[in-house]
């Protein structure tokens, strides 16, 4: 097996052909090309200003460490303790939380990079990673931008320019409409020719920004109009491209790579099409199912789009794919991608040491036919959202991290730790989970293994939601298309339903152990006098006692009858299930600490199981209440929430409905920041209308109204930040009725 992030040994290639030669297993295509290239610039990196954050700046600093280049991190105001500040050799706060006044503020960065004896700036992947106007500013300033040339950045970046470089390149390219006229008379009448359904989508669009599908005419307009504010808010250009919609298509991907002296290679492709809001969500490398001849030729095609533009660095073309395995280009991202580590997987690469080889002005490291692809991978974006509420974004601080152990085929690429926050000013991914293994088949498997493994406690995780999905059968078929969530939607987002008697005794055994534990350790007497706790001992027989606690939603009630308590702690109980009782479970469990949470060994009905507990204290001041995360295989998705009941003069004080409203009203589903309001005082709204456009993570979100009413007060003005739970608009109270 090739081992994984190898340092490949560079060779002197200085004599090499302005031919690139692709040999695939005996088949050999040559491809020409005579375009000017760059000069080479032959100036080594010696220190490295990362103008990124997170996981992407770790991973970056990883091999700069390993290659002994010295590394410069920047950071916001709120990323001041990251981990990717605590990894650099040096690091320089460039503003506050807003992207626009720290990590795209071109100048703050080049000063940095020049006060501090940089030779590049490695963009990392979002940010100012395909910015032209940053790209000839580093060259303007005399340094390197790890990266392509600018034109290239440019020509890519505008999806109509790209699409006609494309098809002079003989790249296959999908029918639509790429013009400057961009009236919404103009792009109706476009999209009638080409016909519905039809994909809108941002000319400099990128990460499922910017884009939606009008399946027909009738909901265009409103599709349009949601497309450019989206567009505009992200990539401050609102214009916009008509595509054919294809149904049922599958994103593929070819990571190419370049350097200054005219040579590219493909290092083969990645599957990306299980998707959320358009994004990815899970990636795999090769991609499953297709022909060998659908392979060679995705490699030739992406090859010739890299070669019209003369690329240079790390960059991935992308193609939408049929269920005929006809492939269309769709647009190239010049950059690294997210997801690069699955190419890294199959092909012993380092991709970063590549790009910073080849900025350096080296040839390429390998020809394309020393290029071998080698096993399958996986990796599962592991994100703070909540997948049950429209994978709506999340953030607030990690109280609980624990991941799979890393090795050579498991990768975890992160950049928080626990105690860090997730915040609401970027991206709410948590992690990226890699794994590799010699065929899909066990990759998958050593995937859901892991997934399985992973613990996090504080915002709400697709953790769960990932592990459905890998076990999926149509996913282990890999029967994948960009429309999978949807099409498998009841599967993947089952119905909650309450808990097994045997899951119930389960919940309440670690209830009443953990309870017992925290009593214990804030009140150590009570564990040498039995009367200071206040748990209903006797001498004798215990009393029964009845348990009242919600499971992820739903109340469960469980008769409890201590038999026995050994001298380890363990408890012997008797347990009876549901207010009216049911049949006697025998359960018996024992308590240990272990790394930050509670270890819990529990046998019920002769059945031996282990779990492990995190405590999670509510917040008094918003009446939240007390709760448990468990962590146990022998759960529905892995884990359950067990929220504790709240104490009675919790109870009686707190305000029903929220925020101080006796209904219930339209408050914020996150932090982030008001858009657009639609609504004003004394407007009647019915059910479902849309009150307020919120944007997060860059993200449009629609508050819609709860209920029928009329607006009493509008708490917010367009541009406004608002946290997660505030009441946005306040609906005047129902008349109450009483029934005599």
């Amino acid at each position: 097996m090739l081992s994984r992030l190898r340092c490949v040994a560079w060779k002197d290639a200085c004599q090499r052909s302005n031919k690139i030669q692709h040999r695939h297993h005996g088949i050999t295509s040559t491809i020409s090309h005579n375009y000017a290239t760059s000069a080479p610039i032959m100036k080594p990196i010696q220190k490295l200003l990362i103008a990124n954050r997170g996981e992407i700046a770790c991973r970056i600093m990883r091999t700069t460490k390993r290659l002994g280049m010295k590394s410069v991190a920047v950071y916001s105001d709120p990323d001041h303790s990251q981990m990717h500040v605590k990894l650099a050799d040096e690091a320089y706060n460039i503003g506050p939380a807003a992207s626009q006044l720290s990590y795209l503020d071109q100048k703050k960065i080049i000063e940095v990079a020049k006060s501090t004896g940089c030779q590049a700036i490695h963009p990392g992947y979002g940010f100012l990673s395909e910015n032209v106007e940053f790209a000839e500013l580093c060259a303007k300033e005399g340094l390197i931008f790890v990266g392509p040339p600018s034109n290239a950045i440019r020509d890519m970046g505008i999806k109509s320019t790209s699409k006609k470089i494309m098809s002079a390149a003989k790249v296959p390219i999908i029918e639509g409409y790429h013009g400057d006229d961009q009236s919404d008379a103009t792009l109706l009448e476009e999209s009638l020719k080409v016909g519905f359904p039809i994909m809108i989508k941002a000319v400099r669009g990128g990460g499922g920004k910017g884009m939606r599908i009008a399946l027909t005419e009738d909901e265009f307009s409103q599709q349009l109009d949601a497309a450019r504010r989206e567009a505009m808010a992200s990539f401050g250009d609102d214009g916009m491209l008509i595509e054919k919609y294809i149904d049922q298509p599958r994103h593929v991907e070819v990571q190419v790579f370049g350097d200054h002296h005219g040579n590219a290679v493909h290092l083969y492709e990645r599957d990306c099409s299980v998707q959320r809001r358009h994004q990815k969500i899970i990636e795999e490398a090769p991609a499953p199912g297709i022909s060998h001849e659908t392979r060679m030729s995705l490699g030739d095609a992406a090859v010739r789009a890299a070669l019209a533009v003369g690329y240079v660095g790390a960059g991935t073309v992308e193609f939408v794919m049929d269920p005929q395995q006809n492939f269309y280009f769709m647009e190239m991202n010049t950059r690294l991608q997210v997801e690069h580590p699955i190419t890294e997987m199959v092909t012993g690469t380092d991709l970063v040491e590549w790009q910073l080889h080849v900025a350096q002005g080296n040839h390429l490291p390998v020809s394309q036919d020393q290029i071998k692809l080698n096993g399958h991978s996986f990796e599962a974006r592991i994100y703070a959202e909540d997948p049950d509420n429209g994978f709506m974004p999340g953030a607030g601080p990690l109280l609980h991290l624990r991941t799979p152990v890393p090795d050579t085929d498991l990768r975890v690429e992160t950049g928080v730790r626990q105690g860090d926050d997730v915040s609401s000013h970027y991206d709410p991914m948590i992690a990226k989970l890699v794994v590799w293994d010699q065929d899909r088949s066990r990759a998958l498997s050593k995937l859901h293994t892991a997934l399985g493994l992973y613990e996090i406690v504080g915002p709400d995780t697709n953790i769960s939601f990932l592990r459905r999905l890998a076990a999926h059968q149509h996913f282990r078929d890999a029967d994948v298309h960009t429309g999978f969530i949807p099409q498998h939607f009841d599967a993947l987002f089952p119905a909650k339903q309450s808990p097994s008697s045997s899951e119930t005794c389960l919940l309440a055994l670690i209830h009443l152990l953990t309870d017992k534990h925290r009593r214990l350790s804030e009140h150590p007497a009570t564990n040498i006098d039995p009367y200071l706790a206040c748990d209903n001992f006797k001498i004798n027989l215990s009393p029964p006692k009845q348990l009242a606690f919600n499971v992820d939603g739903c109340d469960v009630t469980v008769a409890v009858r201590q038999s026995a308590q050994a001298l380890d702690g363990s408890l012997q109980l008797e347990m009876r299930c549901g207010e009216e009782g049911g049949d006697a479970h025998q359960v018996t469990g024992v308590l240990s600490a272990a790394d930050g949470a509670v270890e819990i060994t529990s046998t019920i009905d002769g059945i031996v199981t282990s779990h492990r507990v995190v405590f999670v204290a509510g917040n008094r001041k918003m009446r939240e209440p007390d709760s448990l995360r468990v962590f146990s295989d022998v759960l529905p998705g892995g884990t359950a929430k067990i929220t504790l009941p709240l104490a009675q003069h919790l109870v009686t004080s707190s305000v029903k409905g929220a925020s101080g409203g006796g209904s219930v009203q339209p408050v914020a589903p996150m932090t982030g920041t008001v858009e657009k309001i639609f609504v004003a005082p004394g407007d009647e709204v019915k059910e479902g209308e849309a009150l307020v456009v919120m944007l997060a993570m860059k993200m449009e979100h629609t508050i819609r109204s709860p209920r029928d009413g009329v607006v009493e007060s509008v708490f917010f003005g367009e541009g406004e930040s608002v946290e997660r739970n505030v009441l946005l608009v306040k609906l005047k109270e129902e008349e109450a009725t009483t029934a005599e």
